[in-house]
């Protein structure tokens, strides 16, 4: 199980990503949460296996039809044991 902070940037609010990010996240059996950051970003803590997290990682630099990734940024953190995948408005 690996756990990683993901920050997203571009054009990836109000295009869906939140919504699409959490039904990828649940067909990959990855868990966490998701929130807009006030400074456009989207920020991601999310765990799952090695598999899972490659395509969620792929998922995020790609990010929804009408969505815009211009940079992700990862860092490995300590499992916190999520039971699911959160849409949140703020870090819990």
């Amino acid at each position: 199980m690996k756990h990683l902070n993901i920050t997203v940037k571009g054009k990836v609010q109000g295009v869906f990503f939140r919504k699409s990010t959490k039904a990828t996240a649940d067909q990959l059996g990855v868990r966490g949460f998701i929130l807009n950051e006030p400074n456009g970003d989207v920020y991601i803590e999310a765990e799952g296996d090695d598999f899972a997290m490659d395509m969620f990682m792929d998922w995020c630099n790609e990010g929804p039809e009408y969505g815009e990734v211009t940079s992700v940024e990862t860092h490995e953190g300590e499992l916190k044991n999520y039971r699911n995948f959160e849409v949140v408005k703020r870090r819990p």
